[in-house]
């Protein structure tokens, strides 16, 4: 299984974000959700993108499609997706690559979908405007699309509307309208919040399997560390705005450098290990109009020192493959 990882990190990239800053203009002033983000995706790769609610997972997300609504700007960095700036693209151009070259299954599936509409009227939509289908074939495309994602009575279910079937069925139906063109990159943010257990494990060996048949590039949001380790290739996780560690899934769990991420993987109960307490990370995130000086992190840092408070640290190599922001990393 590693040894794939390693193959699969050789090949070009299929997505590259080179110093991403989207930035939103408030009353109070700019606040820079991300700042200076850059990472890469492979064909077949899963990439999670891991941290707390506010840290910039879903608006960089968001930026690499195309949505960030106003008062929302990208002001910077290069997203390239196979070698084209999709930065430099137009309104018309990202809607015909958006649901063909690259697609986002969201949070909560009951708001994604239109309730007026039939599942089949609103998938077959996908079929009609990026592949040129008739009505007919649009919906002989949708059923087979339906049984690809595991649902049954795919024939009757395509004249369903969204009321009538279970959140889990809802997000299969999305994860169908997603791959209905067969993309290269695929997001999914936080696509199992919303399910129970049982349902998020059926949902996670289905995205990991279709990823895998399909050759489907993944970013995963999430702030779900089980989640990570079942799926996630490669990690990156983010903090005010700014990757703070990236590394293998294995080397990040094993060995992680950051005080972050660490703080990140203590507050996971182990089942061989008894605790009457988990450990949390102390404090809360900065507001974003308000950031402290030198390293974002350090007013929480349980290493922090004079030098993290007037100084920034820069995300720099500390062993193969594997990154950290942090001055403390190497040691």
């Amino acid at each position: 299984m590693y040894t794939t990882r390693i193959e699969v990190n050789l090949l070009a990239p299929l997505l590259e974000v080179k110093n991403l800053k989207t930035h939103f203009k408030t009353e109070g002033g700019v606040v820079a959700s991300v700042n200076g983000v850059s990472f890469t995706v492979s064909k077949g790769e899963t990439l999670a993108i891991v941290g707390e609610s506010g840290c910039g997972k879903s608006v960089t997300s968001l930026s690499i499609m195309g949505l960030v609504a106003p008062p929302g700007k990208v002001v910077g960095g290069e997203i390239l997706l196979e070698g084209e700036n999709l930065l430099g693209k137009s309104h018309k151009e990202m809607r015909k690559l958006r649901g063909n070259k690259l697609s986002m299954i969201f949070q909560e599936p009951m708001t994604s979908l239109n309730p007026v509409f039939t599942i089949g009227n609103q998938l077959g939509e996908v079929f009609r405007n990026h592949q040129n289908a008739d009505k007919k074939q649009a919906r002989a495309k949708s059923i087979a699309m339906l049984e690809s994602v595991g649902i049954p009575r795919a024939d009757k279910v395509v004249d369903y509307f969204p009321h009538q079937l279970s959140g889990g069925m809802r997000q299969r139906v999305m994860i169908a309208m997603a791959l209905a063109c067969n993309p290269a990159l695929l997001i999914a943010d936080e696509p199992t919040t919303a399910l129970d257990v049982t349902i998020q494990a059926q949902i996670l060996e289905l995205l990991k399997g279709l990823s895998k048949d399909r050759d489907t590039g993944v970013v995963l949001i999430t702030h779900d560390l089980g989640v990570v380790a079942e799926m996630a290739d490669r990690v990156v996780v983010m903090y005010a705005g700014e990757v703070v560690e990236e590394a293998d899934v294995f080397e990040l769990f094993a060995r992680p450098r950051h005080p972050y991420t660490k703080g990140l993987l203590g507050s996971l109960p182990k089942l061989d290990e008894q605790r009457e307490e988990l450990d949390s990370i102390y404090g809360s995130v900065p507001n974003p109009l308000n950031m402290p000086g030198g390293c974002a992190f350090h007013p929480r840092c349980p290493v922090a020192t004079e030098h993290c408070k007037s100084n920034v640290p820069m995300l720099e190599p500390v062993a193969a493959g594997h990154w950290a922001r942090c001055f403390y990393s190497k040691e």
